[in-house]
C-alpha cells in the first residue's frame, strides 16, 4: 500500500484536521524508523496513517481501533497493515509482535506531546524544539495530561529505543512534515 491510498481512505472518513495531523505526524515518525530499520518505509508509513482512521466513527475504545478492520478489509487493506492498526489499541487483546506494530504504538501518543510542547512555545515551531523542552514538559503531569507518560516510555522501551533518543528522533521526523502541521511557526 501506498501512502497516498491511505490517505485517500482518512479523507473519506476522517473529518477533523487535528486528527488528520495527528494520523500525519505518526506516519511520518513511522516512516523515519522504517528508513533506520532499513524496513519498507511506504507500509510503515502507511500504517501510521491508518492508525486512527475510524476514530470519527467509532469514537470509543470499545469499538476503536478494531470496529474499522472490516471496513480496512472491504478496501483491500492487506492483514499485516490490519493487524498492525488493530493492535495500537489497548482495549483490542493483539499483542503487539512486529517491530512495525512496536513502533506504531511508540509513535502513537508521543507526537501528541511534541505538538502540544511545540504549541506552547514562542516560535510555535517543531523546527527549533529540543529534547530538553520535551523533558521540562514532561514533568509537568498537569501539561497535556491527557496524555500517557506511562505509555510512553513502556512502549519505548518495548520498541527498543531509549526515551529521549526517541523524542529527539520524533522531533526529527515531524519537522519533515512542519509546514503541513502548522508548526513551522514564527522562528525569528
Amino acid at each position: 500500500m501506498k501512502p497516498f491510498e491511505a490517505l485517500a481512505i482518512v479523507h473519506k472518513y476522517v473529518k477533523n484536521e487535528n486528527l488528520v495531523n495527528h494520523m500525519l505526524s505518526v506516519a511520518s515518525v513511522m516512516r523515519y524508523y522504517a528508513e533506520k530499520f532499513g524496513e519498507d518505509p511506504d507500509k510503515w508509513e502507511s500504517v501510521g496513517i491508518l492508525h486512527d482512521f475510524d476514530w470519527e466513527i467509532h469514537p470509543t475504545l470499545a469499538e476503536h481501533p478494531q470496529a474499522g478492520a472490516p471496513i480496512l478489509r472491504d478496501l483491500g487493506v492487506s492483514e499485516e497493515i490490519i493487524r498492525a492498526v488493530v493492535s495500537h489499541g489497548e482495549n483490542t487483546g493483539i499483542p503487539r509482535e512486529t517491530r512495525m506494530e512496536k513502533a506504531l504504538f511508540a509513535c502513537d501518543e508521543i507526537t501528541g506531546l511534541v505538538t502540544a510542547v511545540a504549541l506552547v512555545r514562542p516560535s510555535r515551531s517543531l523546527l527549533d524544539l529540543e529534547v530538553k523542552s520535551v523533558k521540562k514538559k514532561w514533568k509537568d503531569r498537569a501539561f497535556a495530561a491527557a496524555i500517557n507518560r506511562e505509555e510512553i516510555e513502556q512502549s519505548a522501551q518495548a520498541f527498543g529505543v531509549e526515551l529521549w533518543e526517541h523524542v529527539g528522533n520524533v522531533i526529527l521526523a515531524m519537522r519533515t512534515i512542519a509546514p503541513q502541521l502548522g508548526l513551522v511557526g514564527e522562528l525569528h
